[in-house]
């Protein structure tokens, strides 16, 4: 029983940080981006911080990470969004892609930062060493995890946002309508489709093959950038 307990609060530790960070720079960068291009929305809100307490949603940040890693999944969340007025900017449509591509930006060179970390962490020693080791590690593959799913082309997601802005202006239209089902598109997709495929015996995983295949390339690719193997 405490062993259980034990490994769970070990799992914790090692998630907790780069969940709040990730989803922290995440909304931070969507706000500093449209401030820059002209809307000024977001820093009145006072979300142009790094304070995790700033950007936290109670169940997408806190709770919904924690269940996962309870039931032995990985760690997935979500930070409350920071509020941009498209009408405030100089040019609405090509500015929401830029404001939207910032976040997984920011994810990215995050996961870089971290990649770079992880050799000085390794000389730290077992101890502490060993538990910065790990949490680097998951800081890296959570922050890719978190960009890959957020520029999948479906609304409301950064993907949705930079595709509206891409495509020409009758065909965004008609596909803005897709933003009020996203959400139940997305968990359709990634969540209740696994789970019907399962059971007919298919084995086919929309999320690996969209989300987490992608994501694991990706890690792998920043850690070779930076010259770990």
């Amino acid at each position: 029983m405490f062993s259980g307990v034990g490994e769970t609060f070990a799992t914790v530790a090692v998630w907790a940080l780069p969940v709040l960070l990730a989803v922290t720079f995440h909304e931070a960068a969507h706000g500093f981006a449209a401030w820059r291009l002209g809307d000024d929305t977001a820093r009145r809100a006072g979300r142009l911080t790094l304070n995790p307490f700033a950007h936290v949603d109670p169940f997408g940040t806190v709770l919904l990470p924690l269940l996962l890693i309870l039931i032995g999944g990985i760690a997935f969340g979500y930070a409350k969004p920071v509020p941009v007025n498209g009408a405030r900017l100089g040019n609405p449509r090509r500015d929401m892609v830029w404001v939207a591509l910032a976040g997984p930006a920011a994810n990215l060179a995050l996961a870089v930062v971290a990649a770079v970390l992880l050799p000085l962490a390794a000389a730290t020693g077992p101890g502490f060493g060993g538990w910065a080791v790990r949490m680097l590690h998951v800081m890296v593959f959570f922050n890719c995890v978190i960009a890959v799913f957020n520029m999948l082309p479906v609304p409301p997601l950064d993907g949705g946002r930079v595709a509206l802005g891409l495509l020409p202006l009758p065909l965004a239209r008609r596909y803005a309508r897709l933003e009020p089902v996203g959400l139940f598109l997305l968990i359709g997709i990634l969540f209740l489709l696994p789970m019907l495929t399962s059971r007919l015996g298919i084995g086919f995983n929309p999320a690996t093959v969209l989300v987490f295949e992608p994501s694991q390339q990706l890690y792998e690719g920043i850690l070779h950038l930076v010259g770990i193997v």
